[in-house]
């Protein structure tokens, strides 16, 4: 069994669409980033990714290449599930904290969870997903972005 632990920080930009989770979330300003900004898929990736030693997010996807801008968070955390099998590992379990002021996300844990069971080949039971406001502290407290953080765990593929 192996532990990871992931941390994501964007800041909010209203020319964008915001996704947590891989859940588009109507009516709330985006996030800024070379991607969709998903902090929340963009801190499990690292999570994974620091689980196997195998680097972070910006190694394996860069900012500067233009193949993801603009690209759904899903498909670098799809690819990292991949990356893991490829190398042994399957996901075992992930816990997932959000930071923000805005917006509410109570309504949509249960389909983060889901969508992230879906793209780790796990069952929703795995994936813990919760949130809390920074108490008007900080720039999260300012309502200027959003914070995530994941641990996960992995363990070797059967044989």
């Amino acid at each position: 069994m192996r532990v990871g632990f992931g941390c994501d920080i964007h800041p909010f930009d209203e020319t964008k669409k915001l996704y947590l989770g891989g859940v588009y979330i109507p009516g709330a300003i985006g996030l800024k980033g070379h991607s969709d900004a998903d902090v929340v898929l963009h801190a499990v990736c690292d999570s994974l990714l620091g689980a196997a030693a195998l680097g972070d997010i910006g190694e394996h996807f860069p900012d500067t290449n233009a193949v993801y801008k603009d690209r759904r968070s899903t498909f670098f955390l799809e690819t990292v599930v991949n990356l893991l099998h490829d190398k042994g590992f399957m996901v075992n379990n992930i816990d997932i904290m959000i930071l923000a002021e805005k917006p509410k996300v109570n309504a949509y844990k249960q389909e983060m969870r889901e969508i992230v069971a879906q793209l780790c080949h796990i069952t929703p039971s795995c994936i813990g997903v919760k949130a809390t406001t920074a108490e008007q502290m900080g720039f999260v407290g300012r309502g200027e972005g959003i914070v995530a953080y994941a641990v996960s765990t992995i363990k070797l593929l059967e044989v």
